[in-house]
């Protein structure tokens, strides 16, 4: 992953792309230059003073050997929204930035793909692997060793332990633990609070234990 600073593009205008955009701008050598949604969820011809272009006629307006672009969209359709759009940029031939918070911890070894956004308060342990287009909220623990596979979305407050082996199109939610030498295999659903102990399955769906109501009201609880 690169240093050096470019004009960047941000595909969406929702929430992660505003969210996204703020970080770039504060905390990155990049510029933030303009935004694209696809023409038919156009509604505003600016955001934040830039301006917002269609995605089917971005390539004329910032041609991609001038211009690179980050892709903004979160966990849809099990991350296959947002990497449905990353093929989509590379095929008009863009580049496509990695952001890693300068607020994480890290041992400058890691290795990352592209259109990775990590956010901060990440301690990431020596020999990681991280794929391409990978989302990494914030507060996270990441041990030494494991992969984390392509368009992977991980909320904040994860545990990995060491060499757990990530498959592709995963969402881990908040507050999860994986222990080590664990392997989640490809579509996997973590969700919050869940411990995994043991391999999972494809495309299986792992739930945490729901807090249950005490049969005593707060005033009888003594704390």
């Amino acid at each position: 992953m690169s240093n050096k600073g470019s004009r960047v593009v941000i595909f969406g205008t929702e929430g992660f792309a505003q969210v996204a955009h703020f970080y770039l701008t504060h905390d990155s050598p990049h510029e933030v230059v303009a935004f694209t949604v696809d023409k038919e969820y156009m509604k505003d011809k600016e955001l934040f003073g830039l301006p917002v272009v269609s995605f089917e006629d971005v390539g004329s307006k910032y041609p991609p050997d001038e211009f690179q672009m980050f892709i903004a969209i979160a966990y849809n359709n099990l991350n296959r929204t947002r990497a449905d759009k990353y093929h989509q940029a590379k095929s008009k031939g863009y580049s496509l930035i990695s952001y890693l918070n300068s607020k994480s911890v890290h041992w400058g070894n890691t290795e990352i793909g592209d259109n990775c956004f990590i956010f901060e308060n990440q301690t990431i342990q020596p020999f990681v692997r991280i794929g391409n287009d990978v989302i990494i909220w914030s507060g996270n623990h990441i041990g030494h060793h494991s992969v984390i596979g392509d368009h992977c979305f991980i909320t904040s407050h994860v545990v990995i332990s060491g060499y757990v082996e990530i498959g592709s199109y995963c969402f881990l939610g908040v507050n999860s633990t994986l222990r080590d030498g664990v392997k989640i295999a490809p579509e996997c659903i973590i969700g919050a609070g869940a411990l995994i102990l043991k391999d999972t399955v494809e495309k299986g769906v792992y739930r945490g234990r729901a807090a249950e109501l005490h049969s005593a009201d707060s005033s009888q609880v003594k704390l």
